[in-house]
């Protein structure tokens, strides 16, 4: 392949109808702001394109938008039942103790107590201690740092989501 080509997996994104693009980025974040930016630019001559793309999209999102991304994901722990994504990105709590998954819905809990929102990590390759210890540290930001700190964590998240979306042959 030479590197003016497009990946086979992001011309295939690229030529969607915009319906179906549409869908298909939604599903990797649910921010409707955050998919519109991202179909206006298509299309994309490289993935680093389309997720720079997603990036800047992520930086201009409002509060109400980080909620409206946020309010698709599931607790630390409890992920979606029969939803492979969110099984997978959780993994690092799948073979925790008792006591680790108690108290991290006890710490999920007063998160959402404090925050009003899930809280929000790229699980993916963390340990359930990992996350535990993460959740422990951010709980005593200000709600502002904290939104700033998920606008990160989300971006992470989104651009592991469309990878698989653009790399899939």
């Amino acid at each position: 392949m030479t590197s003016t080509s497009t990946p086979p997996g992001l011309a295939r994104f690229n030529a969607l109808e915009e319906h179906a693009a549409f869908t298909a980025l939604h599903e990797a974040c649910a921010s409707t702001a955050w998919a519109k930016r991202l179909l206006a630019a298509r299309p994309y001559a490289t993935p680093e394109a389309l997720y720079a793309a997603s990036d800047a999209a992520m930086a201009q999102l409002t509060a109400q938008d980080l909620a409206e991304a946020m309010a698709d994901h599931p607790p630390i722990g409890r992920p979606k039942p029969g939803d492979p994504t969110s099984a997978r990105e959780q993994r690092g709590m799948a073979g925790a103790s008792d006591a680790l998954k108690t108290e991290m819905l006890e710490l999920n809990l007063a998160y959402q107590e404090k925050f009003g929102h899930v809280f929000l990590i790229c699980a993916t390759g963390r340990t359930g201690e990992q996350m535990r210890d993460a959740v422990r540290e951010r709980i005593g930001n200000t709600p502002e740092r904290e939104r700033e700190i998920v606008r990160t964590e989300l971006g992470k998240i989104n651009r592991i989501r469309l990878a698989r979306l653009v790399e899939e042959d």
